[in-house]
């Protein structure tokens, strides 16, 4: 997990070491009723990887974190975008991004 970059130089850092960072556009939204809590936004984020799962990118860049309410009822909405690094410059097709996520568990012992 990287906390201290911003897409945009985490971007740069990437390019420069030879590989590509690409952004998805997709942005994927999840909520929950009241307040900011770290226990609700983790479960937001297992509801987003879920969700984008199917992609099989290998990164999620969180996008944003706002609280609000409706009828005096607090909500926050947490949405996010999917990333994939890779060293190609064109965006492999979800195949390939799947059977790299497979070698990728392989190598871990997943």
């Amino acid at each position: 997990m990287i906390k201290a970059l911003d897409g945009f130089a985490l971007d740069q850092k990437i390019r420069a070491a030879g590989w590509n960072f690409f952004f998805l556009a997709e942005e994927v939204k999840v909520m929950f009723f009241g307040a900011i809590r770290a226990a609700k936004v983790q479960d937001a984020l297992k509801r987003i990887f879920e969700k984008v799962r199917r992609q099989n990118c290998n990164c999620l860049e969180m996008t944003g974190i706002v609280a609000k309410r409706f009828w005096g009822i607090p909500y926050v909405t947490v949405s996010a975008h999917s990333r994939h690094i890779q060293q190609s410059c064109k965006l492999d097709d979800i195949e390939r991004r799947r059977a790299g996520q497979r070698e990728a568990g392989w190598a871990r012992g997943c």
